[in-house]
């Protein structure tokens, strides 16, 4: 399996095989296409915070998601083309084309389908929001990766 590679400068995964595209695209405006989200429920505030956004979306955006728990279901990492420690260390959304998204750009993502949250996907997608969305979410998802280590959850 290649391992992913992340677009210079972004957090938007690009296969090997494919060509990169702009830096980080805007969310998908097409709410019909299936997302699939991958996360690790190992983590109780990554648990918690995935089953706080399946309640927060509409029946119809939910209904096109497919919420992957890699702790229990890891063959869906070797589809993604990522390791368990990625998934670990971020959430990821995989959008019908395949296109990988991770950490911050992976909530503007989902948001798009999120009612009462389009204007959150819209604002952290702007380019200087983006950056400081972008630092504040893996400073974050560092600190949390680092404590779930710490209490031997991995």
């Amino acid at each position: 399996v290649a391992m992913p590679r992340f677009s210079a400068g972004t957090n938007r995964v690009v296969a090997a095989i494919s060509t990169a595209g702009p830096a980080m695209p805007a969310p998908p405006a097409d709410n019909t296409r299936k997302l699939e989200v991958l996360y690790n429920a190992t983590c109780p505030v990554c648990d918690a915070g995935m089953k706080q956004q399946r309640r927060m979306m509409s029946p119809e955006n939910e209904a096109d998601v497919a919420w992957s728990d890699v702790s229990c279901q890891a063959d869906r990492l070797e589809l993604a083309g990522l390791t368990l420690d990625q998934v670990r260390r971020h959430f990821y959304v995989r959008d019908d084309q395949g296109r990988l998204y991770r950490g911050a750009e992976a909530a503007a993502v989902l948001w798009r389908r999120t009612p009462g949250f389009r204007w959150l996907s819209a604002l952290i997608s702007l380019p200087v929001i983006r950056t400081i969305a972008r630092v504040t979410y893996d400073w974050f998802a560092d600190r949390l990766y680092a404590w779930n280590r710490r209490k031997g959850r991995w």
